[in-house]
């Protein structure tokens, strides 16, 4: 297999570093304070339902407690099941939190997608239920933006919903796929979703894949090997789709004709999210290390969120520089400043 050298596949993911679509837009025509109550609007809410703003003295209060510099919020006992993956919402300024609720590949269907004002305030639990009639969702876990849908990875499928009203817009089959991880949105809207190839039984399954999704919902094989290390989180810049593997503990690129860069080794081990903060640094949660590490790929990696069991998958809230840090064994979202 064709390789890349792991500093020209940073190299391009930095050049791109402005490409993530869910990043709110750089110039827009409102006002700052506009932008500002806009932002301040509970996270997507369904048009027939209103939702319910925290009195102000309440709201400021819980504001400095994530103002503070350096300062982590806990948001725990509010009824997250097993939550695996957290996303920053730029339009309506809120957060997605996908629970698994249950087994990570038991088609159970009682997963279910809470959204909270970025306070930290519950919006609604279960904005997306599997429980309801109308929708199907297993074992939630990754989630992107892209097209209006929020994208969710669930085992073997990508469901998409209407990201303003939650209403289910359908799924995307991954044929071969037997356990789907993390998404991840390119600059030109492309899904990626990462199969971390594990079975029922929690044994590797030799499905270790990245796979591309365009709007069409055409899925395309990207890479796909048994040796891969079971691939976790994602990040898209420049061309390149950075991997971190659980299995092994690595981060690496891949190109899109499915060249891959060499390994690097970050922190202990069992790496799950990825996401860029800025022009330079990426943060990556590690499992063995209890920590959120930040660096640069092809660089040096140092933890900024120490003694925390179990981090997921990572969100990053650009607009306030917050990261959002599911506690996967502790049923609890982290809510740190930089």
């Amino acid at each position: 297999m064709t390789r890349l050298s792991f500093i020209g596949a940073a190299a391009l993911l930095l050049i791109a570093c402005n490409s993530k679509p869910v990043d709110p837009p750089e110039n827009a025509s409102a006002s700052a304070q506009a932008v500002e109550q806009e932002a301040t609007q509970p996270a997507a809410e369904k048009p027939e339902k209103a939702a319910p703003a925290p009195a102000a003295a309440d709201e400021q209060a819980q504001e400095a407690k994530v103002d503070t510099p350096s300062a982590t919020r806990r948001i725990e006992n509010v009824g997250f099941s097993t939550p695996e993956s957290a996303l920053f919402d730029p339009k309506s300024g809120g957060y997605f939190v996908s629970n698994i609720n249950g087994s990570p590949l038991e088609k159970d269907d009682n997963g279910f997608i809470s959204v909270l004002h970025h306070t930290g305030k519950v919006h609604e639990l279960k904005w997306i239920d599997g429980a309801a009639k109308h929708v199907v969702l297993n074992a939630p876990k990754g989630m992107g933006i892209a097209h209006g849908r929020l994208y969710v990875a669930d085992i073997d499928v990508v469901r998409m919903f209407d990201v303003k009203s939650a209403e289910p817009l359908g799924e995307i089959p991954v044929e071969g796929a037997t356990f789907l991880n993390d998404i991840a949105v390119g600059p030109d809207e492309t899904i990626y979703v990462s199969d971390s190839g594990l079975t029922a039984e929690f044994k590797a399954s030799g499905t270790d894949a990245v796979y591309s999704i365009n709007k069409a919902n055409q899925v395309k094989v990207l890479i796909k090997d048994a040796n891969l290390g079971r691939p976790n989180g994602l990040l898209v810049g420049g061309g390149v789709v950075l991997v971190a593997t659980f299995g092994t503990g690595e981060l690496y690129g891949v190109g899109q004709k499915g060249d891959r860069s060499e390994p690097a080794r970050i922190g202990k081990g069992q790496l799950d999210g990825l996401v860029r903060v800025n022009e330079r640094d990426i943060l990556v949660s590690s499992w063995a290390s209890k920590a959120v590490l930040m660096g640069k790929p092809g660089g040096s990696f140092k933890p900024i969120i120490e003694d925390v069991r179990a981090p997921a998958d990572l969100g990053y809230d650009s607009k306030r520089k917050r990261v959002l840090v599911p506690l996967f064994q502790d049923n609890a979202l982290l809510i740190h400043q930089l």
